[in-house]
């Protein structure tokens, strides 16, 4: 297969991403066979933070999204081009940003974090969302990263004023003889009236367009795009929604979430905060959002409950672990990587564990709720909405795999969690983050961690043979799948 040797080149970059701190860095080792061969790594400058990366899938170019900064590298790591973002003068308490009218708050010299970085194959363009100005977005030409177009004179051009860089996700919708959609989700940082914390976006073909991100659809009642009622904020003040990834499958787009509830502990009267992870669904073609669904997540083995979401990633079975699992080699599975229990968000426990759903099964779930709902039974049941505990209402209708919701029974929320299946568990060295990879019909996951450790699981009756040191804080391990479920699951 010609494509083979930049697709390794993909998933390593992806894999051996590293930084975090006063230096960054970025490797990956060109032969998966050898495990003597050094590293191919490229450092940014002492004091620049890589945010996001992303892979051409036709060429193998890769483009990193640093602080001021956007890299165009080759498949080997060498710099082609880049593109200067900032810093600039700004003052987060800006609304509308200074770039629109004057603001009065004092403004510093100020870096701009790469919080979004999208490759639009159709028009051959990067989209580069930073922090300054509010979120505005840069679109530059693949090629060259020269800059397309900058909207910034609309309240839609501002996507999130939260600063962390990973705050904000995207998923593009192409179609074939249409402006494609972009829907963006973001945390809103206590300011729900300027920003919705899900939409949908026009995705013009001139990136200098006056409609560029506009709402998909927007009158005086409906738009195409969810915001958390600010009463929500009296019963949890610092409510806000965390979304940790994004993907497209189907006819719908999926988005996981982190989200803060207050819940009665067993024999207790008072409530705590916890966090809850929870999988978001809505329609491609739903302009109204009135098929937003979300369903709690989660793993368990041993008794141990894993609850906080770390990372995902959608990957296909394969033919052998496909065969194990019941389901068909091009079925879609999520991968995903928890940590122990619900309380600590920022903080969590060293305990986690690799998780797979099956998408397939969370629809079916989401189904049977959306059909019992429609038969009038419980109420929403959406945790930033229990201020207002909306019964649902009966409506005789047929609800088949692709419903998509009317203007009744939603946003809707699912009340019985859907757990994964627990493939690895570690207790000491806390995994980060995954990705999954389809190799010669078997299945490839590889798992960060926070130590920095490269470990390879090669084959299904070995559990962990090799460690690789390659980094501080960001890490991959790769694990065979079918084999752990026989053989490492226990570990």
């Amino acid at each position: 297969m010609k494509a083979m040797p930049w697709n390794w080149t993909c998933l390593l970059s992806h894999l051996l991403m590293v930084g975090m701190g006063s230096s960054t860095l970025l490797s990956w080792q060109p032969s998966p066979q050898s495990q003597k061969r050094s590293f191919i790594t490229f450092r940014g400058e002492p004091a620049e933070g890589f945010n996001h990366l992303v892979v051409d899938e036709r060429t193998g170019h890769i483009y990193l999204g640093a602080v001021n900064r956007i890299y165009k590298l080759s498949s080997d790591l060498k710099v082609l081009v880049t593109h200067q973002t900032g810093p600039d003068e700004d003052n987060p308490k800006c609304y509308p940003p200074r770039l629109v009218q004057t603001c009065s708050e004092p403004l510093t010299t100020t870096n701009n974090v790469n919080k979004m970085l999208l490759i639009d194959y159709k028009e051959n363009r990067l989209i580069a969302c930073g922090s300054l100005y509010q979120g505005i977005c840069k679109l530059l030409r693949l090629e060259d990263l020269f800059k397309l177009g900058e909207p910034f004179h609309k309240k839609e051009h501002y996507l999130s004023g939260v600063n962390e860089s990973g705050s904000v996700f995207g998923v593009i919708v192409s179609y074939s003889n249409l402006d494609d959609k972009l829907f963006i989700a973001t945390a809103v940082d206590g300011k729900p009236e300027y920003f919705p914390t899900i939409s949908s976006r026009k995705l013009t073909k001139n990136s200098e367009a006056d409609g560029m991100f506009a709402y998909v659809f927007h009158d005086e009642f409906v738009a195409s795009m969810i915001k958390i009622p600010s009463d929500t904020f009296t019963v949890i003040p610092d409510f806000d929604i965390y979304y940790v990834y994004g993907f497209s499958s189907g006819n719908f787009v999926y988005f996981l979430t982190l989200q803060p509830e207050m819940v009665s502990p067993p024999g207790s009267t008072t409530k705590e905060q916890v966090y809850t992870s929870k999988l978001v669904r809505l329609c491609k073609e739903d302009t109204a959002f009135n098929s937003y669904v979300e369903v709690p997540i989660g793993c368990e083995r041993s008794g141990v409950e894993y609850r906080l979401l770390q990372a995902a990633y959608l990957s296909k079975a394969g033919a052998v672990l496909g065969r194990t699992l019941g389901v068909r080699p091009d079925d879609d599975l999520l991968f995903t990587v928890f940590s122990k229990g619900q309380k600590r968000k920022m903080k969590s426990l060293d305990e986690s564990a690799l998780c797979i759903f099956i998408l397939k099964q969370i629809n079916d779930r989401i189904k049977e709720r959306l059909q019992s709902c429609y038969r009038g039974e419980g109420t929403l049941d959406l945790a930033w909405l229990k201020v207002k505990d909306i019964p649902c209402s009966s409506a005789l209708l047929t609800i088949d795999d692709n419903f998509c919701g009317l203007d009744m029974n939603a946003p809707l929320g699912v009340s019985d969690m859907v757990r994964g299946i627990p493939v690895f568990t570690e207790d000491r060295d806390r995994m980060t983050s995954v990705i999954a990879y389809v190799y010669k019909n078997h299945s490839l996951a590889f798992v960060g961690t926070k130590s920095g450790k490269l470990k390879k699981m090669p084959g299904p009756s070995l559990c962990p043979t090799l460690q690789l040191q390659t980094g501080p804080r960001f890490h991959r391990a790769a694990v065979t799948l079918e084999g752990l479920f026989s053989s490492c699951s226990g570990n």
